[in-house]
């Protein structure tokens, strides 16, 4: 028999009695969310230093950083799943634990290997943790408070995202006790701790009363696709686009169409699917998938160009390029906040002036660096502020726009979906833009400076293109939401 501490509650409904808004419990969970997205980008500004003290070649760096995103994509959607089996507060507990240990394995890793595994070890850490904050939100706080909480998520995702290389750069700056690089890693350690302390006293248990058993069939056909996805995007752009990489892409199709069958065929049986295909029959879900992955592939590849361009092509410091994103940092910290007061008046009319300043803010970096200026940091500071007003409004609301739908029963599902577009979306991106800036990177060509300047201006005009689709799907999603319709 079970702990009263830990009996399931209901997913249909939430009790009477509980607080209207459980901050103890949300900001809990949104911690975790917070240290998975924070060290997506954290050990970009890190790389340099790594390669010096562990000798590490530029292929095994590069799975250093994407060694985690990989494994932190394919699971995703499987953690979500496992959640609704056997409960989210015990998944969301050992994923914060898994996310933990592995971090001190990658603060005290001597090789390029073992950071390697430690890193995909994290990764798998991160996909357990995140699809629960959804799933917990969704269940814990009454649908009035929603939009709140999720304006609350939004900015802390955004935040994350966007001070990532700030945080690392400080941190690297700093050089607590003699750390180095190793500072990004030691920092999870104690919050990390603090989360998993918090998480068993406020975070409540939950599963879905209809699952079952796990879809291992489902399980193997989706990871394979998402393998298949993810692996050649961060690593093709490397070796030159080769011929296996086009071929992993087709062999992706033919994974996820096989997941499409089995998962039909055993919802048609009366089953129990990984993943439920009537989600995708929502206007609201399906479309606002798509968004996600748009969205996040323009955050991730942006600000990992514009990383470059201050360190590669003006010589700043990993302190110093992380500087260059405070201004913005701010202002889409406080236009969070404010869409977070506008949403519930204007509704979805804020997602789409978000979307249009967002375009407007890369057309504007492009513009202004291709009308002759070399590049500075105070020449794009304004137009990165400028992205940020746009991201605020935008990136805030978007969660609860995207779930606003979703039914108690399929919550854990669609946020392991809708997490999973996150990173499939930043790899995408990384994948586009990254070919853009670096094919367009000459240092030959007029120095290094103007070469920076030129390669930047370029991703910002693709990045324009993606944010002008992004901008698209916005106006195409549901102006009303209610909860399960």
């Amino acid at each position: 028999m079970t702990n009263a501490k830990e009996e399931v509650l209901a997913t249909a409904a939430v009790p009477e009695d509980r607080p209207a808004l459980p901050w103890p419990t949300v900001s809990t969970v949104m911690v975790g969310m917070f240290m998975a997205i924070l060290d997506s980008f954290i050990v970009v500004v890190a790389g340099p230093a790594i390669q010096d003290d562990l000798g590490a070649t530029v292929g095994q760096l590069q799975w250093i950083l994407a060694g985690y995103q990989l494994s932190y994509a394919v699971f995703m959607i499987t953690g979500g799943r496992l959640a609704d089996l056997y409960g989210r507060k015990r998944v969301f507990v050992i994923g914060t634990a898994l996310f933990t240990l592995s971090s001190l394995a990658c603060a005290m890793s001597q090789s390029p290997a073992a950071l390697i595994v430690a890193r995909i070890a994290q990764g798998l850490g991160a996909a357990l943790m995140v699809p629960q904050v959804f799933a917990v939100i969704t269940l814990s706080v009454p649908e009035k408070g929603r939009p709140r909480v999720f304006g609350v998520l939004g900015m802390v995702i955004g935040m994350a995202t966007i001070s990532g290389q700030l945080v690392g750069g400080l941190l690297i700056g700093a050089d607590l006790f003699g750390t180095d690089w190793r500072s990004v890693f030691w920092v999870n350690v104690p919050i990390g701790i603090a989360t998993l302390v918090l998480a068993l006293k406020f975070v409540p248990e939950s599963r879905s009363e209809g699952a079952r058993k796990l879809d291992f069939a489902g399980v193997a056909a989706l990871s394979a696709a998402l393998l298949l996805l993810t692996y050649p995007l961060i690593q093709g752009r490397e070796e030159g686009w080769p011929w296996w990489a086009w071929a992993c892409f087709v062999a992706s199709a033919a994974a996820f169409a096989l997941f499409v069958v089995l998962e039909r065929n055993l919802e048609r049986r009366g089953g129990d699917p990984l993943m439920r295909l009537s989600l995708f029959s929502q206007r609201s879900f399906s479309l606002g998938i798509v968004l996600v992955l748009a969205v996040y592939a323009l955050l991730t590849s942006y600000y990992l160009a514009l990383s470059i361009a201050m360190q590669d092509g003006l010589g700043l410091s990993a302190l110093g390029s992380g500087l260059v994103y405070t201004p913005a940092a701010v202002t889409f910290f406080v236009f969070s906040l404010i869409a977070g007061r506008l949403v519930p008046k204007y509704g979805r009319r804020v997602l789409e002036v978000g979307s249009v300043v967002l375009a407007l803010g890369y057309l504007a970096t492009a513009v202004v660096l291709l009308s002759g200026p070399r590049l500075t940091p105070l020449l794009v500071i304004p137009t990165l502020m400028l992205q940020s007003v746009g991201g605020g409004l935008l990136i805030t609301p978007l969660l609860n726009t995207v779930l606003s739908r979703v039914s108690a029963e399929t919550v854990g599902m669609a946020s392991g979906a809708l997490s999973t577009a996150q990173q499939v979306g930043g790899a995408l991106g990384v994948a586009v833009i990254g070919a853009v800036f670096f094919n367009s990177f000459d240092p030959a060509d007029g120095g290094r400076v103007h070469a920076a300047g030129h390669a930047f201006a370029m991703s910002s005009l693709t990045t324009f293109g993606i944010a002008v689709l992004a901008s698209a799907l916005v106006f195409l999603l549901p102006k009303h939401t209610r909860a399960g319709k």
